[in-house]
């Protein structure tokens, strides 16, 4: 999934080894977390939890919130297709990019809560804005019913071809002896590609450079080029890259190794505690009928657990993942309280 682009300069990473104890266990957060009350808030009679137990009986409008094109449009599209298979319905994509997917959320979050709107929500939205961002057209936890997730997908550690490392370790003994000397290119600041790369500078101890580009696209030509020396971008771009020849992939940036390049190691392996990956969910307004959820929950496993779309998903570099809208709302809080003090020491923090 491509992050969100934004603007910056370059500079030094702040306040090195201060989160790697804080990466390896949860602050707590009590107000977004006691906002989070879980999916299907609503309550009532017999009747009304039996709504929606014929979900879709109508064409379903699925927004993205990115723009089409990328990774993130090619996976929602492949979701979309297998469940039109699955229900009967068709299931419409709408691209409705802008503000670093703030638009196309909140629209999801304005929808009437009747099933007939969904869309794609995640790390971006719903882990990293509420601390990157001053605020948010939309509450994370309050506007939201989270029906299942979708995919995840490391990013994948790649150094430009000139450089003199092959491994992990290589690569940070060359780092700590010359600090402040090498750079990593980045989609912009406090994107997954910007934060692993901060989360290997607070791991391992490093100085040095961000460099944040209007995207990951120029920011890997840059790598290729030199310019930078090492960077950290999502996995289905950055292989490409790798297989042809143009970098070198080192590591991938999941806890475990990925399937999709189970030849290469996890930064974990060298660096314990290290885990950013892209996580996606199936969103909807708040308050929809428990019944509703519910169905789109197993419909969406049935989806998700197909053979042609598992492996669909693995061309693309990403895995499913299916999980219940109580383990989807519980793990957004967790990955939102391990985030925060990543993202307030990379002084990635806007406004």
């Amino acid at each position: 999934m491509t992050d969100r682009a934004g603007p910056g300069t370059a500079g030094s990473l702040p306040r090195r080894g201060l989160l790697a104890a804080a990466l390896a266990a949860p602050l707590a957060s009590p107000g977004l977390a006691r906002a989070q009350a879980g999916p299907g808030a609503a309550t009532g009679t017999a009747a009304g939890a039996a709504q929606g137990a014929d979900w879709p009986n109508q064409a379903i409008r699925y927004i993205n919130p990115y723009p089409p094109g990328g990774s993130t449009d090619t996976l929602s599209r492949l979701w979309c297709q297998k469940m039109t298979e699955v229900t009967g319905q068709q299931f419409v994509v709408e691209n409705r990019g802008g503000s670093g997917g703030d638009i196309g959320v909140e629209a999801v979050a304005r929808s009437r809560p009747d099933g007939l709107t969904v869309g794609l929500g995640g790390i971006a939205s719903h882990a990293i804005s509420p601390t990157l961002k001053a605020s948010l057209p939309f509450d994370p936890a309050k506007d939201f019913t989270f029906a299942t997730g979708l995919w995840k997908l490391p990013n994948l550690l790649v150094v430009n071809n000139d450089l003199p490392v092959r491994t992990v370790p290589e690569l940070i003994a060359l780092l700590k002896a010359n600090p402040g000397k090498y750079s990593y290119g980045s989609a912009g600041p406090g994107t997954t590609l910007h934060l692993s790369g901060a989360m290997l500078g607070q791991l391992a101890g490093l100085d040095i450079q961000h460099v944040p580009y209007r995207g990951a696209a120029p920011a890997m030509i840059d790598l290729i080029a030199g310019r930078v020396q090492f960077m950290l971008d999502n996995i289905p771009g950055a292989i490409a890259q790798a297989r042809q020849g143009k970098v070198r992939a080192l590591a991938v940036t999941s806890a475990k190794r990925s399937p999709v390049a189970p030849e290469l190691p996890s930064l974990a392996e060298f660096l314990p505690g290290f885990d950013i990956v892209s996580w996606t969910c199936l969103i909807a307004p708040a308050g929809l009928p428990p019944a509703m959820v519910a169905r789109m929950n197993a419909l969406s496993k049935r989806a998700l657990e197909s053979e042609d779309l598992k492996r669909s998903y693995f061309e693309q570099g990403a895995e499913t993942w299916w999980a219940t809208p109580e383990e989807v709302a519980a793990y957004r809080v967790q990955q939102y309280e391990r985030l925060r003090p990543l993202i307030i020491a990379s002084g990635a923090q806007q406004g």
